[in-house]
């Protein structure tokens, strides 16, 4: 498995979602376990680059103050139950949507500019890949925005952070805290195998010029990983610096990621 430099956040990305339109196409499997929803979840999520159709994309690290205007889609059938970009299972019936680079777990409101209603939505997934549209909105959102009989519609899209509390009586978020990925738990992975003793192997070698060399499994459709880790860092860029030092030192491949 080849892994290049990049600044990541938690859970790779994998399928996508999209309106009935268009093939999505693919995008590598989560880098981590499923997030998990609820007003209690702090969890990061990943924030790797990547490229669709000769197109590259790069996840923000921050969504404060972002404010986009375009068109809005949808998807719905035809991909309830698959795996989104931060490893849940797509739910058509759920307040979600698909953003190309917002942090995962962003809510967002979206409000359609030609009937003036408005919808919160979570971003849990990547997408939509056709030009001109910045939004897939799961089919509740799109009925309640008012735009499943015409497919899209014009919006204006502005982040409102993590949800930090939820009503007691309709599970909506009612409180928000700005999404940034510069802070928190990081470390930096330089291999992925199969096998679990290479893995070992491959740690014990580094343990003894690098600190705090670890394993981390993660399982997914293909099967199970141990993931090689070296360090410990309270942001996201002191994780970057490393990562690019160690590369210097000989470490083929290197890359940021929160724990």
């Amino acid at each position: 498995m080849k892994f290049r430099t990049q600044i990541l956040v938690l859970i790779l990305l994998t399928s996508f979602g999209c309106s009935t339109a268009y093939n999505p196409g693919h995008i590598p499997p989560p880098e981590s376990s499923p997030y998990k929803t609820g007003p209690s979840s702090q969890r990061h999520a990943t924030q790797k680059p990547y490229k669709i159709k000769g197109v590259r994309y790069t996840p923000i690290a921050s969504a404060t103050g972002f404010v986009q205007k375009g068109i809005a889609s949808w998807y719905g059938k035809k991909f309830h139950g698959r795996k989104t970009s931060n490893g849940e299972t797509y739910n058509m019936y759920a307040m979600t949507a698909a953003h190309k680079t917002l942090p995962m777990n962003t809510w967002v409101e979206v409000d359609n500019l030609k009937n003036n209603r408005k919808i919160v939505v979570r971003i849990n997934d990547r997408g939509p890949f056709v030009s001109g549209r910045i939004i897939d909105l799961s089919y509740k959102g799109a009925t309640r925005l008012g735009i499943i009989g015409s497919g899209t519609g014009k919006v204006k899209v502005t982040a409102l952070g993590r949800a930090t509390s939820f009503s007691q009586k309709t599970k909506n978020p009612i409180a928000f805290k700005p999404v940034d990925y510069w802070k928190g738990n990081f470390t930096v992975q330089v291999g992925a195998f199969k096998v679990k003793a290479n893995a070992q192997k491959y740690q014990n070698k580094l343990s003894k010029r690098y600190q705090n060399a670890h394993l981390v499994a993660f399982t997914d459709d293909r099967g199970i990983f141990y993931r090689v880790r070296i360090g410990r860092f309270t942001n996201l860029k002191d994780a970057i610096r490393f990562s690019k030092k160690i590369i210097t030192q000989g470490v083929g491949t290197a890359f940021a990621v929160a724990e």
